[in-house]
């Protein structure tokens, strides 16, 4: 009997794989067929020949990451408070809005009869709703547009961080770890040369200072009454104390253009009393205006070099969006990857049943079978310690799967305070299934046409070259003297009543009244503009730095930036191409893996099967029994791990590719807003099912030879 189950065992394996091996090469599920490594490769044409020098390859320009603004604020943080309605606003501090620390409604209505039944599109979807590390990479945006307002006023960039927000715990990933950016990254932060993977960013946002062209309004009031002794009467027309009371109304104002053009212009009153007799007037009238417009000529000089740090800006707003995108697609993977996770502590938790309750069985026949004699003590010890081993193993997957159900809620809430909701088991709905990719199918150089079009960092990086070209024509420009060309126009008015107290030297005696006409400040003022006082001129000034080193030093160091950053681009270009045709082979040797993982548990469950009815038989012994199901045990765990891997290479390829958001329809702009219109779309995916029970051996029938 022992020899016919072995040759049925021997038999069926051998049926099992061919099977299996017809289903793999199924015209519909065929992979596609992979040059040799070993062949040579035929001579072919470049066909996206983008870099400027022929036979040397490059990607094709990246898609801009759509809408720019994709954000609805209450604010427009790219525009200044008006003056008009409210002549105050300006001067008005910006509230942001606080942030909701509490979970979204759709957390609550998940949770029935005490668990939380969670689907892979309900995981992301709370995710884009809840996770901490989407909504801090959210406000990025908001802080990009301050950048914009800053640039218009003409003054310099703060700079926004675009690296990964990392914070969510579980389901690390390789893929796409930090983003470069304008002045913060996830391994770097700009400023003081400090850069990522190596770079310098020191010389970004250098060059000559633009104008400041937010208009500047100046006042000055003030009254002061001054009492002096006089050492010396003679000055003083014979007063022993100098009483003099000053009043002075100044104000300017200065504002800065585009073109390399100030403009100011300083408007000045004071009113004089005193008790000098050698003033003629007391109270005395003075006003005068000054109208200066300076024009830098060389260093400074144009729209462009005054307006550099908007179009900074603009590109710093480009970068933001991109990396916010970034932030998706490496938050949606990470999501995916601890959903996988949890499905498989679910799953091995309910293998540890499975194989608890065999040896619980296994132990209380023997128990049985030693009671009426039919089997010797050392047995049931045999199947006791099977059971204690089980048990540890059942505890030991208990409690990472609680573990992976808090990294699961951790990962889609804000709040955990909730009894209910923190002791609430997950229990995922979804399950990965074997349907083959349209990107398997595809030619890796197709693929990676895809990945560079859409990777955000190779958009990014894109971008960031744009600065660096901004920044080095701002050195060149910085390198030339300061040759500024000025002219300015003014007038000056004198106006006052006759000086009670002045002295007419000649006679010694005081002027009769009348002697001086008074002149009221309206007369003055008019006086100003009808060229009875003119004050005008124009003039150059130049400042020649005569070794230019510092100057020198920036400029060249702002081209070597410049070729780092061509460098750094470049390589990203490599390692995109590597890591999409890596993980299209890693997901084809996956699901090869499952399949053959699969063919091996189903193998060991007939395994077992056999061994028990044999052992029923009295034709085994409960050591082969334990083995049978150890090796049960090892093919389920195999088999969970290598459909866990195949799950997450799945997502990490489409994260690779750029195309998750589209492949699931999640929307960017209802994820900039916080909230989801609708649940993703994930293709891919099956209800989960039980294991299927030990299938009966069925031997095909002997054909009779032909005669």
């Amino acid at each position: 009997m022992q020899a016919a189950a072995s040759i049925a065992l021997l038999l069926m394996s051998g049926w099992t794989q061919p099977g299996v091996a017809q289903q793999q090469t199924n015209p519909t599920t065929q992979p596609p067929t992979q040059t040799s490594p070993t062949v040579p490769a035929p001579p072919l044409p470049v066909a996206n020949d983008t870099t400027g020098q022929p036979g040397l390859p490059q990607a094709p320009t990246p898609k801009p990451t759509e809408p720019l603004y994709m954000r609805d604020t209450g604010i427009d943080y790219t525009k200044p408070k008006s003056h008009l309605w409210k002549p105050w606003a300006p001067y008005t501090a910006t509230n942001y809005p606080a942030p909701s620390l509490g979970n979204t409604p759709r957390l609550d209505q998940l949770l029935q009869d005490g668990k939380i039944y969670l689907s892979l599109a309900d995981a992301v979807t709370l995710a884009i709703e809840n996770n901490y590390d989407i909504a801090i990479a959210r406000v990025n945006l908001d802080i990009a547009d301050t950048d914009i307002l800053r640039t218009k006023a003409g003054s310099t960039l703060r700079g926004v961080s675009t690296g990964l927000v990392q914070n969510t715990l579980g389901g690390p990933t390789q893929t796409i770890l930090t983003a470069g950016g304008p002045g913060a990254t996830s391994l770097g932060s700009g400023g003081g040369g400090a850069g990522l993977n190596g770079l310098v960013l020191s010389t970004q946002g250098g060059g000559p200072t633009p104008e400041f062209r937010d208009p500047i309004l100046t006042g000055s009031l003030e009254y002061e009454a001054n009492s002096a002794p006089q050492l010396n009467t003679l000055f003083s027309g014979g007063a022993a104390v100098l009483n003099t009371n000053t009043a002075t109304f100044n104000f300017g104002y200065t504002q800065g253009f585009l073109t390399g053009t100030q403009l100011q212009v300083g408007f000045n009153n004071t009113r004089v009393t005193t008790n000098n007799a050698f003033s003629n007037y007391s109270p005395s009238l003075n006003t005068s205006f000054r109208m200066t417009a300076t024009q830098h000529l060389l260093q400074g000089f144009g729209p462009w070099i005054n307006g550099r740090f908007v179009l900074q800006a603009k590109n710093d707003r480009r970068i933001t969006d991109s990396a916010f995108r970034q932030q998706l697609l490496y938050t949606v993977n990470q999501i995916e990857a601890i959903y996988w996770a949890l499905v498989s502590a679910y799953e091995d938790e309910q293998a540890k049943e499975r194989a608890l309750t065999q040896s619980t069985q296994l132990t209380a026949d023997n128990r049985k079978q030693l009671e009426i004699g039919t089997l010797a003590p050392l047995e049931v010890v045999n199947s006791d310690s099977a059971v204690e081993s089980d048990k540890q193993a059942l505890v030991a997957s208990k409690t990472n799967l609680e573990y992976q159900q808090l990294i699961m809620k951790q990962a889609i809430a804000r709040n955990l305070n909730d009894p209910q909701l923190a002791n609430a088991p997950v229990i995922p709905t979804d399950r990965v299934a074997l349907d083959r990719l349209a990107e398997e199918d595809m030619s890796p150089e197709e693929l990676v046409k895809q990945a560079f079009a859409n990777n955000p960092q190779i958009e990014q990086g894109t971008l960031i070259l744009q600065n660096n070209q901004i920044t080095i024509k701002a050195f060149k420009n910085g390198l030339l003297p300061t040759v500024d060309a000025y002219a300015f126009y003014g007038a000056s008015g004198l106006g006052g009543a006759q000086n009670p107290a002045a002295l007419n030297f000649n006679t010694g005696q005081k002027y009769p009244p009348g002697t001086f006409p008074s002149v009221d400040y309206s007369t003055a003022f008019g006086n100003l503009f009808n060229d009875s006082a003119p004050d005008k001129g124009v003039g150059v000034n130049i400042n020649v730095t005569l070794r230019n080193r510092t100057a020198q030093a920036d400029q060249a160091r702002s081209q070597m930036e410049y070729r780092q950053t061509q460098m750094r681009l470049q390589q990203l270009y490599t390692q995109v191409r590597i890591q999409v045709t890596n993980q299209q082979y890693a997901l084809t040797n996956d699901r090869a893996q499952v399949q053959a993982a699969q063919a091996a548990r189903d193998y060991a469950a007939q395994s077992l099967d056999a061994e028990e009815k044999k052992y029923k038989l009295g034709a085994s012994t409960t050591t082969n029994v334990l083995q049978q199901g150890r090796n049960l045990a090892t093919a389920e765990n195999t088999l969970i791990s290598a459909t866990a891997a195949y799950a997450k290479d799945r997502s990490q390829l489409r994260q690779l590719l750029a195309n998750t958001l589209e492949k699931y329809g999640i929307s960017i702009q209802g994820a900039a807003m916080g909230v989801s219109p609708q649940a993703p779309v994930i293709p891919g995916l099956t209800a989960p099912k039980p294991p299927e029970p030990p299938k009966p051996i069925s031997v095909p029938p002997t054909t009779p030879p032909q005669q």
